[in-house]
């Protein structure tokens, strides 16, 4: 089993940042992939980034790339997602996910373990 808890959520105004962490306690020796996701109200959950075991392979969906950064420090068994120039259509809960993926997935159904989420919400 791993554990998932994400931390760094809040409220901001359009164009500023906030940096998300998930932290993962339990089996992390295991080589997991990690994903963050994000859901708004009445809206399904959307793929958000993705980052491979190593950290050499990332991914993330159209809407964030250029603004949005995902890294790993696999010595403290953390994920980071840096958000940049935040956008009020970016507001939603954010979740983090671990699977095991060669390289990265867009995929919910390829990530075994899930966090609880934290609030992002972005004022106009």
């Amino acid at each position: 089993q791993v554990q998932l808890v994400e931390s760094g959520g809040g409220l901001v105004q359009a164009g500023g940042s906030l940096r998300l962490s998930c932290a993962a306690s339990g089996r992390t020796s295991r080589s997991y992939a990690m994903g963050w996701f994000r859901q708004a109200p009445v809206k399904e959950r959307e793929f958000v980034a993705a980052i491979s075991w190593r950290g050499g392979s990332t991914y993330y969906t159209d809407s964030v790339k250029g603004r949005f950064s995902i890294s790993r420090d696999n010595a403290k068994n953390t994920v980071y997602l840096q958000m940049n120039s935040l956008k009020p259509e970016d507001t939603a809960v954010y979740y983090c996910a671990a699977g095991w993926v060669a390289g990265t997935s867009t995929r919910m159904e390829e990530y075994a373990y899930w966090g609880q989420g934290t609030q992002v919400t972005v004022s106009s």
